[in-house]
């Protein structure tokens, strides 16, 4: 791959309001192993008349390093806010690599997060692998109630379907707090996560961090359904998740290597379910179909 054309990965990152946390998330992609295959797109939707993230001379000097490090950089000061989908829908219609990390601003990666995921979703021929964020305020937190839902994937997967009241439906209890940090500490005691490899499970979605196949987000619809919802919405990302993984499949990965910085989410109207929206609307229109 020539470094001057297209690049293997694009990482979008949605921000707004957040120079200071998006300068950590930059840096995180810098320490990347592999930051001269990476292209990464800012898009920021900071209101019209504040600074904008490529105003701040800490997230400058990331971007800096990381130009300097081999990776593009873009900075969108994307304008209106139509709420997140159509952000993150935004941040798709500029991809042109085959793979697509979708990383919140305020998520710092391990290095060799990015390959790790890369690996997992060539390995197990799924349409995403996410690292679900941890926050280390809640190392003391043990809750092996939802440790309990974890399902370690071998091979594999395939599609799978999964909706609310499903009994898969409850894996998204281990993504809540330091799950992951105790889970994964318990299968290196026990020998099934070696030092320098990775444990793929099944997900019904993960939240911060997921790469996807750019042609497999594309033809599950992407996140084209933010025109069915009004910009006070929440979960977008859920219905996309479910939407390639039904076709295509999906997993979470072991060591996550993915920190949350645990600040108030910038999403503060979040009246509509996307979720309720947009899936269990679809679910509900073919259901009327006649067979």
């Amino acid at each position: 791959m020539s470094r001057a054309g297209r690049r293997a990965v694009d990482v979008c990152v949605p921000t707004c309001r957040r120079p200071e946390a998006l300068a950590v998330t930059l840096g995180g992609l810098a320490a990347q192993p592999d930051v001269a295959d990476l292209r990464v797109v800012v898009s920021d939707q900071t209101p019209a008349g504040e600074p904008g993230a490529a105003d701040h001379p800490v997230v400058a000097a990331v971007v800096r390093v990381l130009r300097h490090r081999g990776a593009a950089v873009e900075l969108h000061r994307h304008l209106p806010a139509r709420g997140m989908a159509e952000q993150r829908a935004f941040l798709l219609s500029q991809v042109t690599a085959p793979e697509c990390l979708f990383l919140d601003d305020d998520v710092l990666l391990d290095p060799g997060v990015v390959a790790r995921l890369r690996e997992a979703r060539r390995v197990l021929r799924v349409g995403f692998a996410g690292a679900a964020a941890q926050g280390l305020s809640h190392l003391d937190d043990v809750r092996p109630e939802e440790h309990a839902t974890l399902e370690l994937v071998g091979a594999p997967p395939g599609p799978e379907r999964v909706r609310k009241g499903d009994p898969a439906w409850e894996r998204w209890r281990l993504h809540n707090a330091a799950n992951l940090v105790h889970v994964e500490a318990a299968l290196r005691a026990r020998g099934v996560l070696p030092d320098g490899g990775w444990v793929a499970y099944r997900v019904c979605w993960v939240a911060a961090c997921v790469l996807y196949g750019t042609a497999e987000l594309r033809v599950a619809g992407g996140f084209d359904f933010w025109r069915d919802l009004p910009p006070d919405h929440r979960g977008e990302d859920v219905v996309a998740q479910l939407r390639v993984m039904e076709r295509s499949g999906g997993v979470g990965v072991l060591p996550s290597g993915a920190w949350h910085a645990e600040l108030p989410t910038q999403v503060t109207e979040r009246r509509v379910d996307a979720y309720a929206a947009v899936v269990e609307r679809d679910d509900a229109l073919r259901e009327e179909q006649p067979a």
